[in-house]
């Protein structure tokens, strides 16, 4: 099997167990170095990958972890062990790479090369297991071209990466979109091609795993806008308004206005039903089948509260000058 010599992969996880070995073994023997980043497992992690003589950096356990941070540790480590690798492969614990992916990366990077950022289709290696699973194969669906942002799986131009100085390391979450604005600032591209990229399992069988996700996706909203709201594109700002507006203001404005409007201000629930109508119309057209639109559209919607939660913890987190605490939803 061909080696791609310009190619490595940086793999982190935490308490991944049999996923990271599935992970590792997807990518061992097909790219010039391969790094794992362990954040304080307890489950033989570590061992599974040195077992297979892969190269392990393990976070200093006094430094709150964050994904963009192991992420960036594991680039740094990467290239001294080889300084020639010109594309990173990042990819969580929890995924598979595609037989085949990281030879279409590559050379969509090696004949763009304003081109960043190269990301391909994420797929849940169990969709049916619970309707969370699939409301997270859905989520990973996202248009095929030029596009503004990636997630945590995606292959990336090394010069692009140092030029912006990385992920941002504070980040609980969000930090993928946050490094696309500034690489897009420096005139970078990001692509999406129609390629199977990677199996995920999100192992997510209950509401409340569901409701701490979705938190964590409200705080990376409210923080994503804090950092970069304001510029010429307003990052984040749509969604943060949207959170505010259906999670807090709009059921509180009703609630405290019944008395006064002999319950005339309840008519302002009905702006939910009629959102989520719009929302599962839109998703016929982008595409998604009657059952995926009906469940995209609700959970849209629901995903307002833990969302405002989350926005609120992160400003609380900011003003009374809260160190990093992560979400976690596994």
């Amino acid at each position: 099997m061909k080696i791609l010599q310009q190619v490595g992969v940086v793999i982190i996880g935490r308490n991944e167990g049999q996923l990271l070995k599935q992970c590792l073994m997807s990518v061992v023997d097909k790219v010039s170095g391969i790094v794992y980043v362990d954040s304080g497992s307890t489950d033989g992690s570590v061992e599974i990958a040195k077992s297979l003589e892969v190269d392990v950096v393990e976070l200093d356990l006094s430094i709150p972890f964050t994904a963009a941070r192991a992420r960036n540790e594991g680039l740094d480590h990467l290239l001294t062990l080889n300084q020639q690798i010109r594309f990173v492969q990042f990819v969580d614990g929890d995924c598979e790479v595609v037989e085949g992916w990281l030879e279409s990366a590559q050379r969509e990077l090696e004949s763009q090369p304003q081109t960043a950022v190269v990301c391909g289709r994420r797929q849940e290696r169990f969709p049916g297991i619970s309707i969370y699973n699939q409301l997270c194969d859905i989520e990973w669906n996202t248009p095929i071209g030029e596009t503004k942002m990636c997630g945590g799986d995606a292959m990336m131009r090394v010069e692009a990466f140092k030029q912006v100085n990385g992920f941002n390391p504070s980040l609980i979450a969000g930090e993928e979109p946050e490094l696309c604005v500034r690489l897009r600032q420096q005139g970078w591209k990001i692509l999406r091609i129609d390629k199977h990229m990677t199996l995920h399992d999100a192992r997510m069988t209950n509401f409340s795993q569901w409701w701490k996700r979705s938190l964590r996706a409200g705080h990376a909203y409210a923080e994503g806008f804090w950092l970069h709201g304001h510029s010429a594109e307003g990052h984040c700002l749509k969604e943060s308004r949207s959170i505010w507006l259906l999670g807090l203001i709009l059921p509180l404005l009703s609630l405290a206005t019944a008395w006064s409007t002999s319950g005339l201000s309840l008519l302002l629930f009905t702006v939910y039903p009629v959102i989520v109508y719009r929302s599962y119309c839109d998703s016929l057209q982008k595409g998604f089948d009657t059952q995926d639109a009906v469940i995209y559209a609700l959970f849209c919607v629901l995903s307002k509260f833990p969302g405002v939660q989350g926005q609120i913890k992160f400003h609380l987190d900011r003003l009374l000058g809260r160190g990093i605490n992560l979400v976690e939803y596994k």
